[in-house]
């Protein structure tokens, strides 16, 4: 029923001929819809959890890109961007400066297009050519399995991987389950984990103290003079961040993060990110398994090893 919900939510946002077509399919595609793909003048991608799809005219599905495919047009994108920015785009300008904009529901809409630059900055995007729907997961119970790999995270949890690997799913459901333990402040800079509307979290985050909308630092910053927090949670950390993350080792806060590696190489090899292991926030790495298997890790290792490697 979650799952019927979650669609239903996206599906709402899109213009109303792409909107039927979907409407139509929702008994196949609610259980296991992951992404909606629209791009300007070519045809509709879907993502699921059992493959890509196109939808062909008939709104049938296919794997195969034929020229019988359904194509959204330059006025479904518009009026998509139009619908998920609540037909207010300046409200949301920050948001789509950014390159994304997070739905109801904590689902976010990907934006692609040509960036307007003023003094070496983007301000805006325009002639926009491509929208990417992400539906929020919500598995209950999916970190269980990492809990019991891990043991005592009073060291600190890095979780590790690819785009679309379900890192935030994972990061929601051991948020909400520590948080019934231990005081945890859930940072949740764009709307994606808790996705809180009017003060109260859609998602199920247990007893978390959820920081909406914050950028990452100042939250930290926060959370540690006002919350007291014993785990302090937060979504894809950046170089940015490093200078909070030794405030809170300083503070002796366990923080439990998320980023895009793929692998221990690739974790070390990139700077911000090495930068980050040697705050000796962060005891464990863990790997997620890929696309094919969100939300299970892969292998989880020490720092230390990753960093000595």
């Amino acid at each position: 029923m979650k799952q019927l919900q979650r669609y239903r939510q996206v599906i709402s946002c899109l213009s109303p001929p792409v909107k039927a077509v979907l409407s139509a399919r929702e008994a196949r595609l609610a259980p296991t819809l992951r992404e909606i793909r629209l791009r300007a003048d070519r045809p509709i991608h879907l993502v699921t959890g059992t493959g890509s799809f196109f939808l062909t005219q008939s709104g049938m599905l296919t794997p195969f890109y034929t020229d019988s495919l359904f194509c959204a047009t330059r006025e479904d994108v518009q009026q998509t961007l139009q619908a998920i920015c609540d037909y207010s785009l300046y409200s949301r300008q920050q948001e789509i400066v950014s390159g994304y904009v997070t739905l109801k529901g904590g689902h976010r809409a990907g934006l692609c297009g040509t960036a307007v630059l003023t003094d070496g900055k983007i301000t805006n995007i325009r002639e926009l050519s491509s929208l990417n729907l992400r539906v929020a997961g919500e598995y209950i119970g999916c970190a269980d399995a990492l809990l019991r790999q891990t043991g005592d995270l009073h060291g600190g949890l890095l979780l590790c991987g690819a785009p679309c690997s379900g890192k935030t799913t994972l990061l929601r459901d051991l948020a909400r389950q520590l948080s019934y333990e231990a005081t945890v402040s859930l940072i949740d800079e764009r709307g994606e984990l808790a996705a809180c509307i009017q003060g109260v979290p859609q998602n199920d985050v247990g007893m978390c103290d959820v920081y909406s909308g914050y950028l990452k630092a100042s939250a930290m910053e926060q959370a540690i003079r006002a919350m007291s927090p014993e785990y302090l949670i937060c979504d894809e950390l950046g170089g940015d961040d490093t200078e909070a993350i030794r405030e809170c080792v300083r503070s002796g806060v366990a923080v439990i993060a998320t980023v895009h590696a793929r692998d221990a190489d690739e974790l070390k090899a990139r700077k911000a990110l090495r930068e980050l292991l040697e705050t000796g926030a962060f005891e464990k790495a863990a790997f997620l398994a890929g696309r094919e298997q969100v939300g299970r890790v892969r292998e989880c290792v020490g720092t230390g090893d990753v960093l000595a490697a």
